[in-house]
């Protein structure tokens, strides 16, 4: 199946959709100490898509100083990374230059020291797929770092799910030319739309407000 029969050459986000941005934060970005090669260029990008969303999900590592995936000769690969976004340093803020609504909601990960979490559907402390499914959201646009880790365990995970995915391809960048090729052709044989962000419009829908002008919650019938 050809890009324009899966997806359509213009994508029109409404009431339905959220965009997720994938870590990115300062350790992925240059300078880093897990830089991703112009990591920072995802973020102008992704800072036009925000006005196209009503619904934001911005994920991070949260990683405890002696995280299991640390080493001190890393490497580069699961199990062996170099000390990375560590909770409280500046390598774990977002990118400086990236913008967040207000009302975004942020997902830490990797938070427990024994365990890697390349994903935000895989928090325990959060469903972020039950948040999703019960404000009736049904598909998904993922940007941000690295995409052959974060981003592709993240597009996986909201395929499983039951989120209609698509991936914008000039908003992420790759660790490896040979495992992001990898990324992509496993992405695209599972059902990824992968798109660019100016194939992505604003429809101008959005979802009704939760609560009504004096405040009282709003309860929808399913």
């Amino acid at each position: 199946m050809t890009f324009e029969e899966n997806c359509g050459e213009t994508t029109l986000t409404g009431a339905r959709d959220a965009l997720i941005v994938v870590d990115v934060q300062d350790d992925f970005c240059p300078g880093g100490s897990l830089a991703v090669e112009r990591g920072d260029e995802v973020i102008p990008v992704v800072n036009r898509l925000i006005p196209s969303f009503g619904r934001w999900i911005y994920t991070r590592d949260w990683h405890p100083a002696n995280h299991v995936s640390f080493s001190d000769q890393p490497l580069f690969r699961d199990g062996s990374w170099p000390p990375h976004a560590v909770q409280g340093t500046r390598g774990a803020e977002f990118c400086r230059g990236l913008d967040m609504p207000m009302n975004a909601i942020l997902v830490s990960k990797g938070h427990d020291p024994e365990r890697e979490t390349y994903s935000g559907f895989q928090v325990d402390r959060l469903d972020l797929a039950g948040y999703l499914h019960a404000r009736k959201v049904t598909r998904v646009f993922i940007t941000g770092l690295a995409t052959d880790y974060c981003v592709r365990q993240t597009c996986l995970d909201a395929l499983s799910r039951g989120f209609q995915v698509y991936l914008v391809e000039d908003a992420i960048r790759g660790v490896a030319p040979d495992s992001t090729a990898g990324a992509f052709a496993e992405l695209t044989a599972a059902g990824v739309c992968r798109v660019f962000s100016h194939q992505i419009r604003d429809s101008g829908e959005r979802a009704v407000a939760p609560y009504d002008e004096h405040g009282n919650p709003i309860y929808e019938d399913e």
